[in-house]
């Protein structure tokens, strides 16, 4: 009941953020020739945007600490701590795409016990929530995963922000991309990682997979498939943790024909 009552307020406080962003954001890309450029107008937006997110979180629950800053992104094995990204898809936010979100996650003991997930733009706008053991909402209603077989199924990936720097997670990447789009009827990149990753909860993807250690993009969506009936472990069937260095989450049905597909990325 108590991590339900706080669901409530970070939703308020997640809803409320992206509802700033978007209005700030004009429909037409920000132009931007370089990275450089690309960071400096990302961070005009982003910073104020973040450190209201926090603000607003730390108020609700004080005691938690701040992963992406006081960490660098890795998330501690002990203690509560909040895990949160207020422009998820920083590269659609900055071309005019609607496919970005607001994410926000308690993690305890390296655990997601909290999640919310919320699109501002995309259908009108959606956002996904769960808490560890109390199932999983889309704007307001339980969802589940939508059982297919292989071969109709549209499988979502992404990869990692440094993965360039990670080669073996580079070359899984690649084998597993020819592997997968042998097997199913698409495979697509739809934005952020955490967003896909929720999206298989609710059935609007039925698989999803990565290659290369990504906690801070994988967990809260984790925890909303997880909890809303999908089978989530490693690549290789495994069970998975904010350390594993791969990520598969499918409707249970598929699961194991998902990672029999898999089974040849070495």
């Amino acid at each position: 009941m108590e991590l339900q009552t706080l669901t409530d307020g970070v939703e308020a406080a997640v809803r409320e953020v992206g509802a700033k962003l978007a209005a700030r954001r004009p429909a037409e890309p920000m132009p931007a020739r370089t990275a450089e450029e690309a960071m400096a107008r990302f961070a005009e937006v982003d910073g104020p945007a973040a450190a209201e997110l926090r603000e607003r979180l730390a108020a609700l629950r004080p005691q938690a600490g701040w992963v992406s800053e006081e960490l660098d992104g890795t998330v501690p094995a002990e203690g509560e701590w909040w895990l949160c990204d207020a422009t998820d898809g920083a590269v659609q936010y900055l071309l005019g795409q609607p496919q970005w979100a607001v994410t926000a996650t308690l993690v305890r003991d390296g655990e997601a016990v909290l999640a919310v997930v919320h699109a501002p733009e995309l259908g009108g706008g959606r956002t996904y929530r769960a808490v560890l053991g109390g199932g999983a909402r889309l704007d307001g209603r339980p969802i589940a995963p939508l059982p297919r077989e292989l071969r109709a199924t549209v499988a979502g990936t992404s990869q990692p922000p440094l993965v360039a720097a990670d080669p073996v997670a580079l070359r899984r990447a690649g084998e597993s991309l020819s592997a997968m789009a042998g097997a199913v009827l698409a495979v697509r990149n739809l934005g952020p990682t955490a967003l896909q990753v929720a999206q298989v909860g609710s059935g609007h993807l039925a698989l999803f997979w990565e290659y290369g250690a990504d906690a801070g993009n994988l967990l809260p969506g984790a925890l909303i498939a997880s909890e809303a009936g999908a089978t989530v472990t490693d690549a290789a069937g495994a069970a998975w943790t904010a350390g594993s260095d791969s990520f598969l989450a499918a409707a249970p049905g598929l699961h194991e024909d998902a990672v029999g597909v898999l089974r040849a990325v070495r």
